[in-house]
């Protein structure tokens, strides 16, 4: 049923353009990926030009579970759905209990008057609608995954960084207005992927491929590889720093201690991380062609040079299969 009625209301919103181009999160064509390709284009052109630039990254307290039911009611209704959508996503939400379990003592029952449920076929596509006008009368530059948001502006004038502090107060308003609070404490940071890495080591004692394998594809590569189109290395110092977080995994897989570097990924089945990197970019530049940025500006139809870049990724996808077959 929640099936169902999700696809009636994406394609409402759809035709209605009802999600800005500034949300990422749950929205088909887009990924984590878009979402800093086209905010850090932005971000870079104003370094190009010489401008210094702020970034303030902002998250909310427990945004799902924070979502008031009244709220996301009215601005259901105020995005022009049929009257028994907004009636049947009240119902849906209505009649929710919860209570507190502390040390085998209970509290009493009480009702549920906020958030979306976790884990729900609709959650997502609410939530989106929920924050969508979290941007009205932003200034700077605002992107969004889910919650997770950015706030760029240049701060190399006073003009700047008053637009900037403006957008903040008007965010601010927006979190009271809607019952929401941003964390102003919390800040995320990712860990480096040789210090997960010593953890397998020091605290798996097997060193077959079955064990260490799956460890190292779960929990290492993705520190190597996240988003990693974005930021992708350049120099060969720098390739080489996480190409040594590879080559130490290999090397705790029991039998192959005296196999070379290459011969330990042939023995294993595995590419080089400079051909998953090619992997990667062949895979977003197909997307862009395929208009995944298309909101952002490229590739323009009309334009000769989206011609020849589809052209030269052609060759370059033929060229590669050739590459990553050897």
């Amino acid at each position: 049923m929640e099936q169902t009625l999700l696809e009636t209301m994406l394609r409402h919103m759809e035709n209605k353009e009802g999600i800005g181009d500034s949300q990422h999160g749950f929205t088909k064509g887009k990924s984590c990926l878009t979402n800093l390709v086209a905010f850090y284009d932005g971000v870079t052109a104003l370094v190009d030009k010489g401008r210094a630039t702020g970034v303030i990254y902002l998250d909310l307290c427990k945004a799902f579970d924070a979502v008031p039911h009244n709220i996301l009611v009215s601005k259901l209704e105020r995005h022009g759905f049929d009257g028994w959508t907004p009636q049947w996503i009240r119902n849906w939400l209505d009649g929710r209990t919860q209570r507190v379990v502390v040390n085998g003592s209970m509290s009493k029952w009480r009702p549920v008057m906020s958030g979306i449920p976790q884990g729900s076929v609709l959650g997502p596509a609410l939530f989106n609608i929920f924050v969508n006008d979290m941007d009205s009368g932003i200034e700077c530059t605002l992107s969004k995954f889910a919650d997770d948001t950015k706030l760029c502006g240049v701060v190399n004038t006073l003009e700047g960084r008053d637009a900037i502090q403006r957008d903040l107060d008007r965010l601010e308003r927006w979190a009271r207005a809607n019952r929401m609070k941003f964390n102003k404490a919390k800040c995320k940071v990712l860990h480096k992927a040789n210090r997960v890495l010593g953890r397998i080591k020091r605290g798996v004692t097997s060193r077959s491929r079955e064990v260490i394998l799956p460890l190292c594809s779960a929990l290492v590569r993705p520190h190597l590889e996240y988003c990693i189109q974005l930021w992708g290395p350049q120099y060969r110092r720098d390739m080489e720093l996480l190409k040594r977080v590879q080559r130490r995994a290999t090397k705790l897989m029991g039998g192959l201690e005296h196999l070379s570097y290459e011969d330990r990924l042939r023995e294993l089945g595995l590419f080089s991380l400079e051909k998953r990197r090619l992997w990667g970019d062949l895979i977003a530049a197909f997307q862009s062609l395929k208009g995944a940025y298309r909101k952002d500006g490229f590739p323009d139809s009309g334009n000769p040079l989206s011609a020849l870049i589809y052209c030269l990724a052609t060759e370059l996808t033929i060229a590669t299969a050739a590459f990553l077959a050897d």
